[in-house]
């Protein structure tokens, strides 16, 4: 997949574009539903299907002072999306005085002077410009005044919930990850570096790899039951997202001790300095302070049976 970051960089023109624009955090099964809508219509007229985002996320622009964790930070986000078979992506850097184009001059300049662009594609609820003026009312008569063919996709509900990355995130705080993945079409994912640890879950007989954090959402501390994936190849895990109640030295924890360790069953590689994915398949329980580490011993054990019988064996 090519990514062309800037409008600067944009050398040579697409070849009847069709476009999507939207910043498709956690790239779940509504974004999958246009991007295959994209495809389809870049076929159609002999274009290319090209998306359009941005980077960073505006509300990390706009509003800095709240934090604002992704579901999909970038790298993970192009991942995804070339993984639905887009092949062009132009990333656009969203800054404060980007924030400042009208509607207009953005379709205008951008869109069809840079871009050239011959159809859009978004979703029902995307908005555009300064201060999100822009909707699809606004966009539809853009698109008719300047001649350019616009297709609106609707909401996309599963199990009576209309599938958008808000409610995603919601889930995901919430603990409540098979609902989440069920928007997703996948199960949340978390990419990263296998760091050293405190090690010790060598010394209680669960060796665990140790996630490098990241800025990115995370689900709600607790345990649960992953799936791993390491050079191609797939493990069973159980995750512990938290602070290590047992071993800290108060039960009062500040953010940035969030850690993530994954015990991957049946597996005794060395794999620090390894990028591995972690999907989050089942919670388990909650994050428990033990009276000792004999009895945070045993919970785990109960908690890899749990895991195999309920998760690993359906």
């Amino acid at each position: 997949m090519e990514i062309i970051f800037g409008i600067d960089q944009l050398k040579k023109p697409f070849i009847n574009p069709v476009v999507t624009l939207g910043n498709f955090d956690g790239v779940h099964l509504g974004h999958q539903r246009i991007f295959e809508r994209l495809r389809e219509e870049a076929e159609r007229i002999r274009g290319e299907a090209v998306v359009i985002t941005f980077e960073p996320h505006p509300l990390k622009v706009l509003f800095p002072e709240h934090p604002f964790p992704l579901l999909t930070p970038f790298k993970k986000k192009m991942f995804l999306i070339e993984r639905t078979g887009i092949e062009r992506v132009l990333c656009i850097e969203f800054s404060s005085a980007f924030a400042e184009i009208s509607p207009e001059k953005f379709v205008r300049d951008i869109l069809i002077q840079k871009v050239n662009v011959k159809k859009i594609v978004v979703g029902y609820n995307y908005r555009f410009g300064k201060g999100k003026s822009g909707d699809i009312q606004t966009l539809k008569q853009i698109c008719e005044l300047f001649h350019i063919g616009l297709e609106v996709v609707e909401a996309l509900t599963v199990e009576d919930t209309i599938v958008s990355s808000s409610k995603i995130r919601d889930l995901i705080k919430k603990g409540e990850v098979e609902m989440a993945s069920k928007l997703l079409g996948r199960d949340h994912l978390i990419i990263g570096r296998v760091i050293e640890g405190s090690k010790r879950g060598h010394g209680l007989g669960f060796p665990t790899a140790n996630l490098e954090t990241a800025d990115e959402l995370y689900p709600k501390v607790g345990v649960y039951a992953v799936d791993v994936i390491w050079k191609d190849l797939s493990f069973n895990g159980v995750a512990n997202v938290g602070f290590n109640p047992t071993f800290a030295p108060t039960p009062a924890a500040k953010k940035n001790d969030l850690t993530l360790e994954v015990y991957l069953l049946d597996f005794d590689q060395d794999i620090y300095g390894e990028e591995i994915q972690v999907g989050f398949k089942k919670r388990i329980r909650d994050e428990v302070r033990f009276d000792s580490p004999s009895h945070l011993i045993d919970q785990i054990r109960k908690d890899i049976q749990w895991a195999k019988e309920n998760v690993f064996a359906t």
